[in-house]
């Protein structure tokens, strides 16, 4: 009776996975209450590796290729099942398939600004996207502390903590890689190497690969992206400091016609709130210290032609007028002879 029992048992003479969707990182083999047939045929596919777990623990691990399940080809499962015994006892274990192939076009990003220290600005405040790939190295490590006994385990299951991850790591991730604040959005690729970096431990502990990663976008804090412009115009015209001052000024004077036409705020606190009154000091300052030597020519011809005509105009009848009060004046004892012989020479030298 217990020889019929035994063979009418449903035994497992083929164990393979075929892939039937997106997104499957590790997929439980259906036992029930089947066993596996000594001898049985394992297939394990390119891009796949299979696990072996007995009595909760794993007992082998599988690469690509067919396997015969013997005690030659699974020597760690002997001292575990009664193989020797009559009729070469079946054995029940389970057998989990893991996806090895490279999981692409991983988002990642910072849903809201995170705070990041730097050398020049303190704390500030940044938001980055990118993509990233990774693939399953260790099935070993992925089964004892990610996916264990579920039957299916997914890519979008794993997505939010790998995330998290990616966020703990983004700051120090920068200041690994002393690329400056204001230079981060010009140098991708040296922050997205740096992220990798700094990435690569925390995926290797969970049985995972990062294979690349990504950064598409950095979006700096609105008063730093006018410093950043500011930076990028100074560059495109050099290091005279006149002409950036210059570009400064242009780019204020819009904005304060535009506010000087809506009549809100004036246009001295528009002028401070852009930056732009510093700018159009510095810039009238050199304008008039390049024009100062002219200036102070035209003013000198101008003074000697106003005394010119000055002296023509003077009438006689109105220097001898001058010369009477002056004499009264003298006569009061209010100007003193030389005080008057002084006035009398300059008056009657207007008459020559």
């Amino acid at each position: 009776m217990a020889l019929m029992d035994f063979i009418k048992k449903q035994f497992i003479d083929i164990i393979q996975w075929t892939e039937d969707g997106e997104g499957t990182l590790a997929w439980r083999f259906p036992m029930r209450d089947m066993e596996i047939q000594y001898g049985a045929s394992l297939t394990v596919r390119e891009s796949q590796m299979a696990v072996f777990v007995n009595e909760g623990k794993i007992a082998d691990v599988f690469g690509p290729g067919m396997y015969k399940l013997t005690t030659q080809t699974i020597p760690v499962l002997t001292y575990l099942k009664n193989w020797d015994k009559l009729f070469e006892s079946p054995f029940k274990s389970d057998v989990y398939f893991f996806s090895t192939r490279q999981q692409v076009d991983q988002r990642w990003g910072t849903p809201q600004p995170i705070t990041i220290r730097d050398k020049d600005f303190g704390a500030v405040r940044l938001r980055a996207f990118g993509n990233y790939s990774y693939s399953l190295a260790e099935p070993r490590a992925f089964h004892t502390k990610i996916s264990g006994t579920r039957e299916l385990y997914t890519v979008g299951e794993l997505d939010g903590q790998l995330r998290g991850m990616i966020l703990q790591h983004i700051s120090d991730a920068i200041a690994q890689s002393g690329i400056p604040f204001l230079d981060l959005a010009a140098n991708q690729m040296e922050f997205a190497a740096a992220l990798h970096k700094e990435m690569a431990p925390a995926f290797e502990a969970i049985g995972l690969r990062l294979e690349g990663m990504t950064v598409q976008s950095v979006s700096l804090p609105e008063e730093l992206q006018k410093i950043m412009d500011q930076k990028i115009g100074m560059g495109m015209i050099g290091n005279d400091m006149g002409k950036f001052m210059q570009y400064q000024t242009g780019q204020a004077i819009p904005e304060m016609a535009k506010a000087a036409g809506s009549g809100g705020g004036s246009i001295a606190g528009d002028a401070m709130g852009l930056g732009a009154g510093m700018a159009m000091g510095q810039v009238l300052a050199q304008n008039m210290q390049q024009g100062l030597q002219g200036a102070q020519n035209q003013a000198a011809a101008a003074a000697a032609a106003a005394q010119g005509a000055a002296a023509s105009a003077v009438k006689p009848e109105d220097v001898m007028a001058t010369l009477e009060k002056l004499g009264e004046l003298k006569t009061k004892g209010i100007l003193t002879q030389e005080e008057f012989d002084a006035k009398k020479a300059e008056l009657l030298k207007k008459l020559v």
